[in-house]
């Protein structure tokens, strides 16, 4: 089986992007002529591809990313494709001998192979139409190839009326997507989960540790730093449950509804068996929607489930906004912890080291963010009995999915696991903190609390020594209401 790259036009490069500003496409070497409803056109003859997808190279040179790059979209396609396959011919309306020869070809697309001829962008016009004919026509022209006949003799194996034999774009893209992110965001809640156990992990390294809390920035009370960063590993906790609940609404998928969601051109019955089928293949809870017409229409599945990823990026990157803090220095700042060194930090200032890990999953986030915005405009901008839309909603969502995976895997292995604590600092810090004040106040009371600390602020004495100056502790009782265990209640 060809798989190479000679196959794609010479201003397309190595994995699909238009190289260039280039908005017509040119080949070289031998091509066929297919033929749609527009007319006649040259595709390069070992193309998988056909006259829709060439179609779309023209049309489409945006985001000179293919739909390739996201390969979990791939194979959700192929799942569907072949779960249209089997309840077609259960049903009687496919051939069993061309339905075996398109399972045999989804099975290879499963494999990782036939990849690099999905070649449209990932934005695009059409609701999907082009990344949907991309599928058909490489599964009818690997199978026309099986069968022993010539690319593009689709009078044996048609993309239309036999790969895509009761279905429409307007079903399948959505699912496809919809099984796509279902997938893909297991690799998140892997790597959320391992960032959260990270946590936990130095959460009782720090456990004896004590140092001085903040609110807005001003001291506080005391706290130990295993506390605080028991915080952080509660926090992601929370986002796994919040992302797995997500799940089941990814599941609820309209395929069956073909053009609007009545279902026409299809077996009344198909609907039923391609959802029994297409969960039976992807091992997920999938269901049919119970309003085929509503579902088709509607995008509010996937804003919910920008909104949660949005939710999860956000808590991260006050995370990292914390993690920079506390390591801010080493001389001149909060000087805390010590985060791994990671690479030099300055091209002009000697021995600088920059927290660059969580400054990239800062950065994450912010975009995480901006793509809930425009994943919301296009849910908004449906129209009556469709969403043309989805193109771009499917590209944010699988970008964040990544992206949020990449981060999280970077900041646990490039930092968190890392991090060390300041401890000599901290116990002076604690030392010669009026925050421990706070602790003595149920057995002096908040008057005496009060004019304590402001004697030690000007004085610079520590309060345990002031406390039992003024005769209202004895040291002992001083050393004890001062404890870790009494202060921090740990």
């Amino acid at each position: 089986m060809a798989t190479s790259n000679s196959s794609l036009p010479d201003n397309v490069d190595e994995i699909g992007n238009l190289r260039g500003d280039a908005l017509l496409v040119n080949f070289a070497g031998p091509t066929r002529t297919e033929t749609d409803s527009l007319g006649s056109a040259e595709v390069p003859a070992e193309a998988y591809w056909g006259i829709h997808t060439l179609r779309a190279l023209e049309n489409f040179p945006i985001s000179r990313r293919p739909i390739s790059v996201f390969p979990e979209l791939i194979y959700a396609y192929a799942q569907v494709k072949l779960a249209a396959a089997r309840a077609n011919t259960q049903l009687g309306d496919l051939e069993p001998d061309k339905a075996a020869i398109i399972e045999q070809v989804c099975q290879e697309i499963l494999q990782g192979k036939l990849h690099d001829q999905f070649v449209v962008g990932v934005i695009q016009g059409g609701a999907g139409t082009s990344t949907n004919m991309n599928i058909n026509e490489v599964i009818a022209n690997r199978g026309l190839e099986l069968m022993g006949y010539a690319k593009g003799q689709y009078e044996h194996l048609h993309p239309i009326d036999d790969v895509n034999r009761s279905q429409s774009t307007n079903d399948t893209y959505p699912t496809s997507v919809k099984v796509a992110l279902a997938t893909s965001v297991q690799t998140l809640l892997t790597e959320l989960s391992d960032l959260r156990d990270a946590f936990s992990d130095k959460s009782v390294e720090f456990a004896h540790i004590l140092k001085i809390g903040r609110t807005q920035l001003q001291d506080a009370v005391p706290m130990t730093l295993g506390q605080e960063f028991h915080g952080f590993a509660t926090t992601l906790g929370e986002d796994l449950e919040r992302l797995r609940e997500t799940i089941p609404l990814l599941c609820e998928v309209n395929l069956g509804a073909t053009a609007i969601g009545t279902g026409i051109t299809a077996d009344p019955r198909y609907a039923d068996a391609v959802v029994r089928h297409l969960a039976e293949e992807t091992r997920l809870p999938i269901t049919g929607a119970p309003d085929l017409i509503e579902a088709t229409s509607d995008a509010g599945g996937f804003m919910t489930f920008s909104g949660v990823l949005k939710r999860s990026a956000i808590k991260l990157s006050k995370i990292c906004n914390d993690l920079r803090l506390l390591s801010s220095g080493p001389q001149a700042g909060l000087g805390e912890i010590n985060l791994p060194a990671r690479q030099a930090g300055s091209s002009i200032m000697p021995g600088k080291v920059n927290p660059v890990i969580p400054e990239v999953v800062n950065q994450i986030a912010f975009a995480v963010a901006g793509t809930d915005v425009t994943v919301t405009m296009a849910a908004e901008g449906g129209q009556l009995q469709l969403n043309a839309f989805e193109p771009v909603i499917a590209y944010s969502l699988l970008t964040n999915i990544t992206w949020m995976a990449n981060g999280c895997r970077t900041l646990r292995v490039n930092c968190v696991e890392g991090i060390t604590a300041n401890v000599e600092h901290l116990e002076s810090i604690v030392s010669s903190s009026v925050g421990v004040i706070t602790g003595l106040i149920p057995l002096i009371g908040y008057q005496e609390a009060a004019r304590i600390a402001k004697e030690a602020l000007h004085s610079k004495r520590s309060v345990a020594e002031l406390v039992v100056e003024a005769g209202l502790m004895t040291e002992a009782e001083v050393t004890d209401a001062l404890s870790i265990s009494k202060l921090a209640r740990d």
